[in-house]
């Protein structure tokens, strides 16, 4: 006689960890770093090393303060600085990464409990923190292979629809541009986001509303000579695989995650188009941040054996 054994949810199980999540999207960023070492030289693996060592510190003084349980070990930290070191330009200067760093961990992450408690993504509310703060730092950009004779280039954004400065859609695609130093690069950030969907640590519905999104405003309002430029250029592949699929700051629901990609796509046009920045990725996932809450209530699930309300009154 078999014996049944009751207990408490959940009981689905997964092999999946924080640690092994976090891991894979370190491992998904590694391409574009390769590309960021490759296009702007060593100096990007100083800024990477001082924005990770930075928020690992900052996450660790925190915990100990605040007498929680220090988790550096889950990844959480590395990811958050990592994320924070592609956002920055070539040759960042040591105290944007610290700042960055220590207001992303301190401010966006631990003094709302830590991980999983942030409602905005700690990595982008630093590069906006940043950015308002240090606006000439942030928007100084050089172009691939300057060397020590750098000198300040403008990004592709920033002379879109003037012909004779843009670059060319390989280069664009390939990472031979100005910008920050893990954004440029659409080739390494489709293979670290494939690679994402292979290890099914995120699901292709965000992405794909995002990047539609965009693609659609774009031959709408620019024409279709803009759809590839737009999605190419800026830090639109970085935040569409690897900031607007954050776990903590997007919602739960399959329909809720395409309108939140959809809302993604329509406030980086408004602000790329009309705005006073040339970029919008950053400002849109944060803003779409705030109503992840909201859309998940607006587009709930429908319950497992659920039944309708005319079937319960029988």
């Amino acid at each position: 006689m078999q014996q049944m054994i009751l207990s408490g949810s959940p009981h689905i199980k997964s092999n999946n960890s924080t640690t092994r999540v976090m891991l894979d999207v370190i491992i998904a960023l590694v391409p574009a770093c390769i590309a960021a070492v490759y296009f702007f030289g060593t100096s990007s693996i100083a800024t990477i090393a001082l924005c990770v060592i930075s928020a690992v510190g900052c996450e660790a003084l925190m915990q100990y303060i605040m007498k929680r349980e220090i988790t550096i070990s889950d990844l959480s930290a590395v990811v958050t600085g990592l994320l924070l070191a592609l956002n920055l330009p070539p040759g960042a200067p040591w105290y944007l990464c610290v700042c960055g760093s220590a207001f992303a961990v301190i401010v966006v992450k631990q003094l709302f409990g830590g991980l999983g408690y942030n409602f905005v993504n700690p990595a982008l509310a630093a590069r906006c923190f940043l950015l308002i703060s240090w606006p000439v730092a942030m928007t100084t950009f050089t172009a691939p292979f300057a060397g020590v004779d750098a000198v300040a280039t403008a990004t592709p954004l920033v002379v879109m629809g003037n012909a004779a400065a843009q670059p060319g859609l390989q280069d664009l695609f390939m990472g031979n541009v100005a910008g920050s130093i893990g954004e440029t690069s659409t080739l390494a950030l489709l293979i670290g986001g494939a690679y994402l969907l292979i290890r099914r640590v995120i699901s292709i519905r965000i992405p794909a509303a995002y990047l539609l999104t965009v693609a659609v405003l774009s031959l709408l309002i620019s024409g279709p000579q803009s759809v590839l430029y737009n999605l190419f250029a800026g830090g639109l592949m970085l935040g569409a695989f690897f900031m607007a699929t954050d776990y903590t700051t997007t919602p739960m629901g399959r329909n809720a995650q395409i309108v939140f990609g959809i809302g993604c796509g329509v406030v980086t046009m408004v602000i790329r188009l009309w705005g006073g920045y040339p970029e919008g990725v950053s400002f849109s996932i944060l803003f779409m941040n705030l109503f992840a809450p909201l859309l998940d209530k607006a587009f709930k699930t429908k319950i497992f054996g659920e039944v309708r309300n005319a079937e319960k009154n029988v």
